[in-house]
Parts: structure tokens; C-alpha cells; sequence
């Protein structure tokens, strides 16, 4: 007799584990992380710089990771907030994980950060699976995308503590219907906040720093209900496909 063991769930297993770890490890040091999720496009880079430098002026000593598939421009762009910076390639992988994660952090963040902001890879698939270890996710999308983006996507906005609207400045423009969206992150997310920010306007500048220290000061997180469902019913299954066999005992 032979069983089969998804190895989707158990590489999300292993991963869920280091998470916990360096959730642990990080609190350990005073340290909360925030995980950015978005599409490409959506302003993410812009607005995260933008934050970046409101807690450089109000003294929160504050670091930052970005990953991308191929080029260092976004790091480039959020090291002119003058806060540490680093960048992470991952070669084509599409998320990143808790354990690439640790080993960039290691030897690297600085021992006084309080808030470490985590730009992940422009993709509301892959990303939208793996924990961190963060102890804030974000999901952030531009006026531009639809006001559908959160059924298309119910994963990642499904298991959001925050939604954040960018480029509100063109909403207008762009006949964004804002209580469509509203009502849609409702029917996946019940209960989430949703904030809209300008990076070119300074609209909403600053809410997603209030919102990190709050977490970072013992404030509650929204729970949404997805996360207390088992893998199989909240992640893509990628590598459904791909099984391993063995005896049974």
C-alpha cells in the first residue's frame, strides 16, 4: 500500500515553521515586521519610500527589504529615504520565503530597528501563500487595477490585516468606484481596514507607519477569518501535481 503527501502543503509546512521562528526571533529583538503585497504597478515602491521617510523625520528607527525578480531599482529608490536599505534578487522565483528571508536578515538588519518594512515580489499569487513571519500584511492596490481586484485575488486580500488603496489623487480620473471595492475586500475580508493613500498627493502619507507602530506597541491586529482555515482551503495549490510516494509504516 502507498499514500501520497502533497508536497505543496509540505513545503507551506516547513515554511510556516521557519516563519515562526523568525516571528519569534524578531520579537525577541523589539523588531515588527511588515509585509507589503501588490501587483506591479500599484505605486508600492513610491509610497513605501514616502513612509520611509516619515519615520526617518519622526525618529523610528527603521529598516527596509525589497525583493524583486531581476534589478535593484526599487532599493535604489528607497535608499534616498536614508534608511538601511537592501535589496534581494531572487533569480525568478516569484515570492520570497521565511528562510530567504532570515538568511538576508541576518547580519544585516540593524539592532535598534523597530519597524522592518518587507517590499515583496509584485505578484498577488505566490507571495499571498507564504508567511514571513510578519507580524502586519499588507495588500495595496492602485485606483487603476478594478474595483473587482479582491475577488480576482481573494487569497491575498483573504488573509490581509490591512488593504491599502494607492494613487487615490486619480480616482476621479480613472471613475474608480471606492464603495464597489469597499464592499468587495468586505465579501473576502470581513471587517479589514481599507486606507487610500496619495504618494504624489501626500494623501493617507503616514497611515501605514501609525498602523505599524500601533502593532509595534501591543495594538490589535485584524484577524481575518481565512487565516484560521487549514492550507488546503486558502492556498494555490502550484505543485498540486506533484506527489510524493512511499510505504505505508
Amino acid at each position: 500500500m502507498c499514500r501520497t503527501v502533497d508536497l505543496h502543503q509540505a513545503v507551506l509546512a516547513k515554511n510556516d515553521a521557519t516563519a515562526h521562528a523568525l516571528r519569534a526571533e524578531l520579537a525577541g529583538r523589539g523588531t515588527t515586521m511588515v509585509n507589503l503585497l501588490s501587483s506591479p504597478g500599484s505605486g508600492k515602491t513610491a509610497l513605501l519610500e514616502r513612509e520611509l521617510l516619515r519615520a526617518r523625520e519622526r525618529g523610528v528607527p527603521t529598516a527596509a527589504l525589497t525583493a524583486d525578480l531581476a534589478t535593484e531599482n526599487d532599493a535604489r529608490r528607497l535608499a534616498r529615504s536614508g534608511v538601511p536599505v537592501k535589496q534581494v534578487l531572487t533569480d525568478g522565483l516569484c515570492h520570497l520565503e521565511a528562510s530567504m528571508l532570515g538568511r538576508h536578515l541576518e547580519g544585516w538588519l540593524p539592532a535598534a530597528t523597530r519597524l522592518l518594512f518587507v517590499e515583496n515580489v509584485g505578484n498577488l499569487v505566490c507571495p499571498a501563500s507564504y508567511d514571513l513571519g510578519e507580524d502586519l500584511r499588507v495588500v495595496l492596490a492602485s485606483v487603476t487595477e478594478g474595483e473587482d481586484k479582491p475577488l480576482k485575488y481573494p487569497t491575498a486580500f483573504g488573509l490581509a490585516h490591512l488593504v491599502v488603496v494607492t494613487k487615490a489623487d486619480i480616482a476621479e480620473a480613472v471613475e474608480f468606484d471606492e464603495e464597489a471595492f469597499r464592499a468587495h475586500v468586505e465579501q473576502v475580508n470581513p471587517g479589514v481596514e481599507v486606507v487610500l493613500t496619495s504618494a504624489r498627493r501626500g494623501g493617507g502619507v503616514g497611515e501605514l507607519l501609525d498602523r505599524a507602530l500601533a502593532v509595534a506597541d501591543g495594538g490589535a491586529v485584524h484577524e481575518p477569518v481565512m487565516a484560521g482555515q487549514p492550507h488546503e482551503h486558502h492556498h494555490h495549490h502550484d505543485l498540486d501535481d506533484v506527489v510524493m510516494t512511499r510505504p505505508l509504516p
